[in-house]
């Protein structure tokens, strides 16, 4: 008799159990008739900054002090997004982001293309503007050189 009740409380709480899953989907602002939904990109990019080289669109934003930082995220059309890659290995200066530091380090960056090399600078508020630069959207990125402390 205790076999058969803890096959039927199995079973019950099996069912209970599946019966609540829900399938989580992708999010997918396109409609793929010409029109899309906002939000254009259902994830948090604080202070985007976006550029067109080409036929290509480009967007970087604040990661603050999460590692990898400054997202590197690439468009055909402003509205499907792909991230392509992360500008910043490491925080500097090192000594301090050694340890977390919430709400410090990247803030606001810009994004843009010359002479065919991709730049982006971005502000920390504590240590001042830094550079970095790739001739290739998705890296290697250079690392960070103060230009203005």
């Amino acid at each position: 008799m205790i076999k058969l009740s803890t096959i039927f409380l199995s079973l019950f709480i099996s069912i209970f159990c599946f019966s609540q899953q829900k399938n989580s989907s992708v999010w997918v602002a396109d409609n793929g008739d010409g029109t899309y939904k906002n939000p254009v990109i259902n994830a948090d990019y604080s202070d985007p900054d976006v550029i067109r080289v080409g036929d290509k669109y480009y967007m970087t934003a604040s990661s603050f002090n999460c590692i990898p930082g400054l997202p590197i995220l690439e468009s055909n059309d402003l509205v499907s997004w792909k991230l392509i890659g992360y500008g910043l290995k490491k925080l500097v200066p090192e000594t301090v982001f050694d340890k977390p530091q919430h709400g410090n380090g990247v803030w606001a960056p810009c994004i843009r293309f010359h002479n065919n090399s991709f730049y982006i600078y971005y502000p920390d508020p504590d240590f001042g503007i830094f550079m970095i630069n790739s001739n290739k959207a998705n890296g290697p990125w250079s690392s960070p050189i103060l230009v203005k402390s």
